[in-house]
C-alpha cells in the first residue's frame, strides 16, 4: 500500500512533468521523449500503487540516468542532473515503508551527492527529513563520544621547506588584499575562532554532527590515506560508520571525507561559518597563473569540506583557484611552493619523470599532482631536482583551530591531518 503522503508527493511531482513549460521538465525531456514516457509512467504507478514492475523501469532508469551524466558535456550536463534526481526520488518513494526507509534516504542522499539537488534541493530535504520522522524506530541509534581522543602527530618541521609561512599581525583592509595581499600565501591567526562551528556549535562534537543530519544518511569517502596509491578507491558510506571511524579506524585503511560540499548535505553546517569578503574581491589573474579564471558557478564560489582521522593526506598539486582555508577541528600541517616550482615537482605528467602504472591508471587531473611524498622524514634521492631548486623557496605551517590560510591559485601545496581534522576550503 503506497502511503497517502507519498502519492500526494507523486501527484504534485506530475503535475510538474506534464508542464512543459516548467524549466525541470524541459530539462528531463531534453533527455530523450522515451526515457522521460517512462520517468512520467513511474510517476503515474506511485500516484495509487507500487507495481513490482516499476521497481524494476525505476532501476533501469537510475542505472541509464547516472551512466549518462558521467558522459554528458555541455548543456545535457544539466539535463541528466534533472532526469537523474527526479528519477532517484521516485525511486526512493517505491515501495516505501519500515523496511525500505534507510535505503530511500541513501537514495536521496545519492541523489544531492551526484547532482547537487538540480532543482529539487527543497524538495529532497523535505523528503528526508519526513522519512526520519516516520519511520523513527526503524533507523539505527548510534552512541558518540563527545570528544573523540588521538595522539597528534608530532608537528616538526618537514625536511622539504626551508621557510616559515608568515602569519600577518591583522587582517588586511578588502582594498590591499586585492591590490598587494592576495599574490603571496599568508595566515590569520584565530580568524575563524569565533564561527559557532569552532565554539558555540563545535564540530568536533560528533553528537552535533549527527544531531543535525538524523539517522540513515550516506556520504561519499576515500578508502585510504593518500589518492596516488593504488589501493585508493572511493564509495558511498553511512555517515554515523564514518563519524566512528574518525575515533576508530576502518580494517580497509582511513576513510577520508575530502572534497566534498557537506553543506549541500546537510544545510544547517552552512549557518555554522561565515565566508569572509575577501572571497568576494575579485582579484585579477596573477602573473603568475595568467589562466585564471574565477568558478563558473553564479556565486563564482566553490565550497568543500574536508574531514578525516589522524593521517590523511592531500599529497602535494595544484588548484587553479584562489583559496581560503579554514581550519575548524584540530591540527593540520600545510607545505606550500609556488608556481614556478612546477618543472621540478615530478608531476604524474611530468618529462622529468616517465610514466608508470600508477599515472596511467589515474583521471587526467592526477597531471596537477606531485610524485613526490614532501612529508617524507628522509630526503628521496629518485628526486634530485625537488631538492635541489624546490626545497630552498617551500613554506610550511602548522594551522590549528580557528586559523585560515590564503594561498593564490597554480601554488603547490600538501596537508596533512595531524589528528582528527576538519576544514572548509573556498575557491574563488
Amino acid at each position: 500500500m503506497t502511503l497517502s503522503w507519498v502519492q500526494d508527493f507523486a501527484r504534485e511531482l506530475l503535475e510538474g512533468l506534464d508542464d512543459e513549460d516548467i524549466p525541470q521538465t524541459a530539462l528531463a525531456i531534453a533527455c530523450g521523449k522515451d526515457n522521460f514516457a517512462r520517468l512520467k509512467s513511474a510517476a503515474v504507478v506511485l500516484c495509487n500503487e507500487t507495481a513490482d514492475e516499476t521497481v524494476d523501469a525505476l532501476d533501469e532508469l537510475l542505472t541509464m540516468s547516472c551512466a549518462a551524466l558521467a558522459l554528458a558535456t555541455g548543456a545535457l550536463i544539466l539535463c541528466w542532473r534533472q532526469f537523474t534526481v527526479d528519477t532517484h526520488i521516485l525511486r526512493s518513494l517505491t515501495h516505501l515503508d519500515a523496511s525500505t526507509c534507510v535505503e530511500a534516504v541513501g537514495l536521496l542522499d545519492r541523489a544531492l551527492i551526484i547532482t547537487g539537488g538540480a532543482g529539487r534541493f527543497d524538495a529532497i530535504h523535505f523528503l528526508i527529513a519526513k522519512i526520519q520522522s516516520d519511520f523513527a524506530p526503524s533507523f539505527t541509534s548510534v552512541q558518540f563520544p563527545l570528544r573523540p581522543q588521538t595522539d597528534s602527530i608530532a608537528t616538526t618541521e618537514p625536511l622539504s621547506a626551508h621557510l616559515r609561512l608568515p602569519s600577518l599581525p591583522e587582517p588586511p583592509s578588502l582594498s590591499l588584499f586585492r591590490t598587494k595581499f592576495c599574490r603571496e600565501p599568508f595566515v590569520l591567526r584565530g580568524y575563524a575562532k569565533d564561527w559557532p562551528a569552532v565554539s558555540e556549535r563545535p564540530w568536533r562534537s560528533l553528537e552535533y554532527l549527527r544531531s543535525i543530519s538524523g539517522p540513515g544518511r550516506v556520504v561519499p569517502v576515500e578508502v585510504g590515506s593518500d589518492y596516488r596509491t593504488a589501493d585508493w578507491s572511493q564509495k558511498l558510506l553511512g555517515w554515523d560508520e564514518f563519524l566512528v571511524s574518525l575515533s576508530s579506524p576502518s580494517s580497509d585503511g582511513p576513510l577520508y571525507l575530502a572534497q566534498h560540499n557537506m553543506f549541500i548535505q546537510f544545510p544547517q553546517l552552512r549557518e555554522d561559518i561565515v565566508v569572509p569578503d575577501y572571497v568576494y574581491t575579485a582579484p585579477s589573474a596573477p602573473l603568475t597563473y595568467p589562466t585564471y579564471v574565477p568558478p563558473g558557478n553564479e556565486e563564482q564560489l566553490v565550497l568543500n569540506t574536508w574531514l578525516g582521522p589522524k593521517g590523511t593526506i592531500s599529497p602535494a598539486h595544484t588548484d587553479p583557484y584562489f583559496n581560503v582555508y579554514v581550519q575548524v577541528v584540530g591540527s593540520k600541517s600545510v607545505w606550500l611552493a609556488p608556481p614556478e616550482s612546477s618543472e621540478y615537482m615530478y608531476s604524474y605528467r611530468s618529462p622529468l619523470q616517465p610514466t608508470n602504472e600508477v599515472s596511467e591508471h589515474k583521471e587526467p587531473s592526477m597531471s596537477n599532482t606531485s610524485r613526490v611524498d614532501v612529508f617524507c622524514t628522509t630526503v628521496d634521492t629518485q628526486y634530485p631536482d625537488f631538492w635541489e631548486r624546490v626545497v630552498p623557496r617551500a613554506s610550511f605551517v602548522t594551522l590549528e583551530p580557528g586559523d585560515v590560510l590564503f594561498f593564490p591559485p597554480g601554488w603547490w601545496h600538501a596537508m596533512r591531518a595531524n589528528d582528527i581534522s576538519f576544514s572548509v576550503s573556498m575557491w574563488f
